[in-house]
């Protein structure tokens, strides 16, 4: 029961990391430029504070689009296996050796997705980052390490998150 748990979670933080690559590689939006490029974006928030120069900028966009024909073919892939798996049960089916198939092949597109994102993130660091902008990026990364483990304390302990405010 703990391993399905685990591989439910593992896919649910996939499926996170898969939709922030959907986000950039639809491109630019309505509101303006498209991941990465700013506060809010999927990339965007890694280097947020970072205080990027133009060049920098334009750099971290030539490196997404070099790798936006790797992650679009992931992400159609995605897009079918997830289309399968709706069909597989639809009008109340459910095949289990059929679905669990179909999860599995989704959870190995994500992992994929996950590397793709992360060897991005890698060479914008060691490509693009100056020396100053690293260490920040590590303080970052520091602070986000430490909020995951308290957070996971908390769960183990059993601590429940705050009720939400009555309105």
């Amino acid at each position: 029961m703990k391993m399905k748990w685990i591989g439910a979670i593992t896919v649910l933080a996939l499926m996170f990391c898969g939709g922030a690559l959907v986000s950039y590689a639809q491109g630019p939006g309505p509101g303006g430029p498209g991941w990465g490029m700013h506060e809010h974006g999927p990339m965007g928030h890694m280097f947020r504070d970072l205080n990027l120069t133009e060049a920098q900028h334009q750099q971290i966009k030539a490196l997404m689009e070099s790798n936006k024909t790797a992650m679009h073919s992931l992400m159609l892939q995605m897009e079918q296996n997830r289309l399968a798996m709706l069909q597989a049960t639809s009008n109340g089916a459910y095949n289990q050796a059929a679905l669990q198939s179909l999860v599995n092949q989704q959870a190995q597109l994500q992992a994929q997705m996950g590397m793709q994102h992360q060897a991005l993130e890698h060479q914008i660091y060691t490509t693009v980052l100056t020396a100053d902008q690293q260490a920040k990026f590590n303080q970052q990364r520091t602070d986000e390490i430490t909020r995951i483990t308290q957070h996971i304390q908390k769960m183990q302990s059993g601590a429940t998150a705050p009720a939400p405010p009555e309105e």
